[in-house]
């Protein structure tokens, strides 16, 4: 029987020229993630799935390790047309190795053998033609770090314009400027998964905090549409001084961009600090709002964190989105995305109409899929 590995070793491509280069005696360097790791010859990048062949840089392509139909919401992205489905994509593997991470089954496959996620056969027309014929309107790369499988995203994410959709990202934010750049005419909403401000957390975690926060500010200057979630993982980032530290990076790049500061339970290695209380995740709100954010939200606990969950007017306090976890209640913009009491603008990607909520968690596909598991025989 084959292995994960030799199985994904047959599932590649060249990488864009522009997202590596060569540097002699058959090592190339890549520029998919913020490590932008020198592969000798033979080997993978810290990611473990772009790697050298022969002087030349292979990366994924033509596979998912799943798929899954969400509201939007769960992204989260709650300032990009509320109530819309999201479809998820994803592959294997992850530039970082987070011990608290909850998509680990695809994130770290081929680090840990306990993590197992058959492969699917994919092309991108037929997620396109999945996502269409379950009433998607927006497609999101996610599971995985989808900036190490930017070709893949890329390829799907050309298919869904053409047929009218929308392209997400939902990623650690370790990018550089040429992935960056290579994403921007293909890419509508980008949200970053800011887990720390403190770089010495970061290298925990295998990372630098250096390219995150560069990347967030490229990610913002170019347009795309941002949000910024922190979990919140008691003992670990949960100091008021880091809070206050990271939410006034945020505000002096816009005051403007959504914060969903979300609460942490034990997952994968990391079990030891408590469960992240309302009490915890509201400390951390007035934090945010001190430092001049307009639109923080807690989340993970619907319901216990009073009107943090809802979309406020920052300029008259009216409710403008009402939420009940993924759930939304009520809906109050105009089709230009303004306060209907004040006609303040609300920055966001806003839908002519709020054409009501398909569902309000995530589901699976009501129709039997396209895609079928790749053989490892």
């Amino acid at each position: 029987m084959r292995t994960l590995r030799s199985v994904l070793d047959e599932q590649v491509r060249e990488a864009d020229p522009s997202l590596y280069e060569k540097l002699g005696n058959d090592r190339v360097r890549c520029f998919a993630c913020g490590h932008c790791c020198p592969i000798p010859e033979g080997q993978p990048g810290v990611c473990k799935v772009r790697y050298n062949r022969g002087g030349m840089l292979y990366v994924p392509w033509g596979y998912t390790a799943g798929t899954q139909c969400d509201p939007v919401e769960k992204k989260p992205f709650f300032h990009a047309h509320p109530g819309a489905l999201a479809y998820s994509f994803g592959m294997l593997g992850c530039d970082l190795h987070c011990a608290y991470c909850q998509n680990w089954v695809t994130s770290q496959a081929l680090r840990d053998s306990n993590a197992v996620s058959p492969p699917l056969q994919a092309s991108p027309e037929l997620l396109v033609r999945d996502a269409v014929a379950h009433d998607a309107k927006i497609l999101v790369s996610t599971y995985n770090e989808p900036l190490i499988t930017s070709e893949w995203a890329v390829a799907v994410f050309k298919e869904a314009k053409a047929a009218g959709l929308l392209t997400g990202f939902v990623s650690n934010g370790n990018g550089t400027p040429q992935v960056l750049e290579y994403l921007r005419p293909w890419l509508d909403l980008y949200k970053v998964d800011l887990k720390s401000f403190d770089d010495r957390h970061y290298r925990e975690l295998g990372g630098r905090i250096g390219p995150i926060l560069e990347s967030i500010r490229r990610i913002h200057q170019m347009g795309l549409w941002l949000e910024i979630v922190t979990l919140l993982i008691p003992g670990f980032n949960d100091s008021a001084d880091e809070l206050r530290r990271l939410t006034e990076f945020l505000a002096d790049i816009s005051p403007d961009i959504p914060w969903h500061v979300t609460a942490f339970h034990g997952d994968y290695k990391m079990r030891d600090p408590r469960d992240t209380s309302p009490e915890d995740l509201l400390r951390a709100i007035e934090i945010g709002r001190q430092s001049g954010l307009r639109y923080v939200y807690a989340g993970n606990l619907p319901g216990m964190v009073g009107q943090w969950e809802d979309t406020r007017c920052p300029q008259c306090s009216e409710i403008l989105i009402q939420r009940q976890g993924y759930m939304i209640t009520d809906y109050r913009l105009t089709p230009d995305g303004r306060c209907l009491r004040c006609a303040a603008a609300i920055p966001g990607r806003w839908s002519e109409r709020f054409a009501g909520q398909i569902a309000s968690r995530p589901f699976l596909p009501r129709k039997r899929s396209l895609l079928f598991t790749i053989q490892n025989q």
